[in-house]
This record gives C-alpha cells, sequence and structure tokens, in this order.
C-alpha cells in the first residue's frame, strides 16, 4: 500500500498548530520503535557534547521529529534538515520558527546530489535508504559531507523480514520501498565502498519489535489504507493497544537480536 498519502493526512491534522505538532512529534516517540532505538544511539554519541558548537545533518527528515529530539538536547548544535518534499520543509521551516528554534534550517535537497563537504559532526538516515535506488551515491555524499571523525547513523528495514516480506514471492507492505530490507553485510560492504571505515551493525525489531509493529503499524495504517474513517477509531484502537506496545518497545530496545526486521548501523568517517 501507499504510505505517503497517509503520512500527508497526518500532517494536515497535527500542522493545524504547534502544540498539535509537538504532540504528535511525542506520540511518534512513543509508538514508533525505531524511535526508541535511534535516541539509545543519539544518546551516546551526545553524551559530553552539548555544550559543544555542532553541526548536525538530518537526512530524508520527513516530519522532522528527530531534528526537534536533537535540537531539544542542545541549543548550541546547528541542525540542517533536508527532505525532497517541498510543502513538507516549508511546513516545518514554519513550525520551528514558531517555537524559537532558528538553529534548526529545513531545505529541498535530493541526497543523491546534495553534497556539503567537511561540514558536518553527524549525520543521520532514519528509515531513509530503503526509499533510495542509488545508496551508495548517497553514503558516498554523506561521508564527503561529514567531518573527520563525524559519524553517520542509520535506521533502516533489514531482509529478516522488514517491510513485512517473509519469502521471494512476498513484496514490500510499503509499495514506496525500493528494497524490502538490507543484508546486514551487505549494508556494511556498501558504507565501506563510500569511504567510511569503521561501521557497527546490529538489529532491532526482535520478536518483542514485531508484534509491536503489527499493533501500532501496520493494523492502523491498514485500516486507514481502507477508508479515511478510521481516522475517528484511532484514539480508541490506541487507547486499548498503546500499553501492550509501550512494553514490548521497552523490551526491544533493552535487548540484544540475534536477527531482527530492523538494522541500526553507525559509521565514522
Amino acid at each position: 500500500m501507499y504510505y505517503d498519502p497517509i503520512k500527508r493526512s497526518l500532517g494536515n491534522v497535527f500542522n493545524r498548530s504547534p502544540w498539535l505538532r509537538r504532540l504528535f512529534y511525542h506520540l511518534l516517540d512513543l509508538l514508533l520503535l525505531r524511535t526508541w532505538h535511534v535516541h539509545r544511539e543519539l544518546r551516546k554519541w551526545a553524551k559530553g557534547r552539548t555544550r559543544e558548537p555542532l553541526n548536525i545533518l538530518d537526512a530524508g527528515a520527513g516530519y522532522g521529529q528527530y531534528s526537534y529530539w536533537l535540537s531539544g538536547l542542545s541549543s548550541q548544535w546547528q541542525i540542517l534538515a533536508v527532505d525532497v518534499k517541498e510543502e513538507q520543509v516549508a511546513d516545518s521551516n514554519n513550525f520551528f520558527r514558531a517555537i524559537g528554534r532558528p538553529q534548526v534550517q529545513f531545505a529541498v535537497q535530493d541526497l543523491v546530489l546534495y553534497q556539503e563537504p567537511n561540514s558536518f559532526d553527524l549525520a543521520i538516515a532514519v528509515d531513509v535508504m530503503e526509499h533510495i535506488l542509488e545508496d551508495v551515491e548517497v553514503f558516498r555524499n554523506i561521508h564527503a559531507s561529514l567531518k573527520d571523525g563525524g559519524m553517520l547513523l542509520i535506521s533502516t528495514p533489514s531482509d529478516q523480514g522488514g517491510s513485512d516480506v517473509h519469502t521471494d514471492s512476498e513484496t514490500s507492505f510499503i509499495e514506496e520501498h525500493v528494497r524490502d530490507g538490507y543484508n546486514i553485510h551487505e549494508i556494511q560492504q556498501k558504507l565501506r565502498t563510500a569511504g567510511f571505515e569503521r561501521i557497527e551493525a546490529r538489529y532491532s525489531y526482535g520478536e518483542p519489535g514485531q508484534v509491536s509493529w503489527r499493533l501500532s503499524m501496520k493494523y492502523p495504517i491498514l485500516m486507514l489504507g481502507r477508508s479515511r474513517w478510521f481516522f475517528v477509531l484511532l484514539p480508541f484502537y490506541y487507547a486499548v493497544v498503546f500499553p501492550f506496545c509501550l512494553l514490548l518497545n521497552w523490551w526491544d530496545a533493552r535487548t540484544t537480536h540475534d536477527s531482527g526486521t530492523g538494522l541500526i548501523v553507525k559509521a565514522w568517517k
């Protein structure tokens, strides 16, 4: 199914006021298991750095929730968030100006083409690479854009059932994906080809996370894909499943998984 129309509908609802958008970000932080894993890695990276004037690239920023979260950790950090969707970029710039965080700027850029040599201390690409066919070109551009010692953090589906693909005959649950998921060794090799030398990769979305994803994301998205009237039912649905999803997310984020449908990858220049 196509996810972008649903994202636009959600954006139209929560862009009506800054406090609604803040609420939306907090809900995403709780519901999306990838956010639990990404925040965990970002806290490690940020330790001892919150007073340093650093530059961060949010590559494929989407709604901007990671730029929002990072800007809350330190007002010293300059954050450039890029995306290909012009309307989303404009909405995000308006929001960050409205809440008084001018250190966050959004810009329309194509990651296949965008490069800003030796400019960033950190780059994040959360659920982005599964949408881009020319992934090695993007890795090269990010590598060139990082300062020496800079880190790239990636969250993406794996080939162990990511995108809800479990057999060769199945296709991605999300139509916009150009690949179902990365093999854990494949993505590391592509990063080395792009110039990264030190790379760490681990699985996310183990068994607890997969149950949480179905309850918190797959089933609601399927319902919304059938009819927008399901927006009315969503609060009641989440009132039932939300406590279980929180427990499952907490469990998954604190467990080392031998396999999983997601990958968390860190690469240093």
